[in-house]
């Protein structure tokens, strides 16, 4: 769906490519928007995935009904190649249909990681539950949701679905309603509906909460590339894809999460001797100094560390709304305008939410739109959140700007007394906000996903510093284990570096707390070898959390 993910993740990543069905198996030219800047290590890559394709349909679940798009492509230095795909059922998009295969160098097949493993077949893709009578349950469930608040301007749009997630698979309605609340922000849930009883599947969110010379908010003096325009320059980086920060003028819009009604303006900030901002709030060019600098040292990060060049990997640029709304606590990524929209806060409990960390998380939620496509919803929700978390806290430390250093603390910039505490969450110990867990239990899976996310935080600490107390930037950490255990960390690059892996190689939209301890300890193997001290940590810090 077109996802915006609140602080605190959004359209899939263009489609382009191969469409194999069980018959003919035949890869259909790539569309010129995926197959222009191919290289060709790439184009072998396809060429290798459309082979194994064609010879392990049947294993693969792949009957004639079906139909699979290239999502993204991952070619190792070894030449081994990644190959992720989505799938459709009679043309209809399917909900855990995606998967990846695994090749060797030689283009032969090694394995294949799926979202689920179940056989793909439906009696009838003909609803008995109308189109309007989906939207009016979703339209309920946003009201059921936001309880006490006068929602306005609510409107929800069905899009037929196999539901392949939740057990056996089924015919759905998936349905994002959207609303604004009293103040005009916006507010949206995605409801999954039996399309045959009209059940409720699932329901979670689709607003994803999180809670850059210019003189910032948060993060001092900072460099900035700008676009001179006439005789005035434009906050626009030309370096990095184009991104660029414009003012929303306090201003909301109205999406249903696939068709915006309505889009808040962002016009691009302008100035006239290239030094930005003053350093404080009342300047409205200051928090867009931090929103330009934040997508900056993000980009920088994912590319000098992972080689990845912008969110989707193209080398394209998002840009950046700041002024969002009224006193809005939030900050959220958008996928159908591939763009990050910050509100100013109320001052009380937040301040304007253009942190470095928040601007990490945000972009990962991007990311994470365009390889896994963690489902928002359960273990695999709280696995999204906490993926977000991971690199939100990488990239501050990649930044290493004095200003804001580096720490294991989610949002410590943007809180404000009236909140309660000095951060909004806590990797060392999740459970110190009052809300998260530390450990995994059987009713992970039923938190919020801001709050299930305690576990994949947790394990992060853990892998990167160890069990016990600690003292990191000058923030004091004392990191307990849920089994007793103690843990040796092995650094925050390589925490980096696994996480990385798993995320874009081996975990699915499905995957769980269980299987993110699969996806991680394959991708240290292939990383520092099978029997190294970093797969065994992986393990450990996993083990340490209650996932075994």
């Amino acid at each position: 769906m077109s996802r915006i993910r609140p602080y605190i993740r959004g359209s899939r990543l263009a489609q382009a490519g191969l469409a194999v069905t069980a018959a003919g198996l035949l890869a259909t030219a790539l569309s010129p928007t995926a197959g222009a800047d191919d290289s060709p290590t790439r184009a072998t890559a396809l060429e290798n995935a459309a082979s194994v394709l064609a010879d392990r349909a049947a294993s693969l679940g792949l009957t004639a009904a079906q139909d699979t798009t290239v999502r993204d492509v991952v070619v190792d230095a070894d030449g081994t190649q990644h190959v992720r795909y989505d799938r459709t059922y009679r043309q209809l998009p399917v909900l855990g249909g995606d998967f990846v295969l695994h090749l060797a160098k030689d283009g032969t097949y090694r394995s294949a990681s799926r979202a689920t493993a179940g056989t793909l077949s439906l009696s009838s893709i003909t609803p008995k539950v109308s189109a309007p009578k989906a939207a009016d349950l979703a339209a309920t469930a946003l009201r059921a949701a936001n309880v006490g608040e006068t929602l306005k301007r609510l409107t929800s749009k069905p899009q037929l679905v196999v539901d392949a997630l939740h057990g056996t698979p089924k015919l759905a309605w998936r349905t994002d309603a959207a609303a604004q609340d009293s103040l005009g922000n916006p507010v949206a849930r995605t409801v999954l509906t039996d399309a045959r009883t009209g059940a409720e599947i699932d329901a979670w969110d689709s607003i994803e909460t999180a809670s850059g010379d210019g003189k910032s908010l948060y993060g001092g003096t900072v460099p900035l590339e700008t676009t001179r325009s006439g005789s005035t320059y434009q906050l626009k980086d030309a370096t990095r894809g184009g991104t660029y920060t414009g003012d929303a003028a306090n201003k909301t819009d109205l999406c249903l999460l696939t068709v915006c009604l309505s889009r808040a303006p962002a016009t691009v900030f302008t100035d006239a001797d290239n030094h930005w901002g003053t350093g404080a709030a009342t300047d409205r060019s200051t928090v867009a100094v931090d929103a330009q600098y934040g997508t900056d040292v993000t980009w920088d990060y994912y590319e000098d560390v992972h080689g990845r060049k912008g969110i989707a990997g193209d080398g394209k640029g998002s840009f950046n709304r700041v002024h969002y709304g009224n006193a809005y606590n939030n900050a959220f990524w958008d996928d159908s305008c591939f763009c990050m929209t910050y509100g100013d806060g109320d001052g009380t409990q937040l301040g304007p939410l253009v942190s470095l960390d928040v601007a990490g998380h945000e972009m990962t939620h991007g990311v994470t739109s365009k390889t896994a496509a963690l489902t928002y919803s359960g273990e695999s929700g709280g696995l999204n959140e906490a993926t977000s978390d991971i690199f939100g806290t990488l990239v501050e430390f990649h930044a290493g700007n004095s200003s804001d250093p580096g720490d294991y603390l989610i949002g410590e910039k943007i809180v404000r007394s009236g909140l309660g505490r000095d951060a909004l969450r806590y990797m060392d110990k999740p459970s110190k906000d009052g809300v998260s867990v530390d450990c995994w239990s059987t009713t992970t899976a039923d938190l919020d996903v801001h709050y299930s996310s305690g576990v994949g935080n947790h394990f992060a600490y853990l892998l990167a510093e160890g069990s016990g107390a600690k003292t990191v930037n000058g923030v004091s950490y004392n990191s307990p284990t849920c089994n007793g255990s103690s843990v040796d960390g092995i650094g925050r690059d390589k925490l980096g570096a696994i996480w990385y892996r798993a995320l874009t190689v081996y975990m699915t939209s499905s995957t769980k707390y269980a299987g993110a301890r699969t996806a991680t300890l394959n991708a240290a193997r292939d990383l520092y070898g099978a029997d190294s001290a970093e797969r065994s940590a992986v393990a450990a810090a996993w083990s340490a959390v209650n996932v075994g």
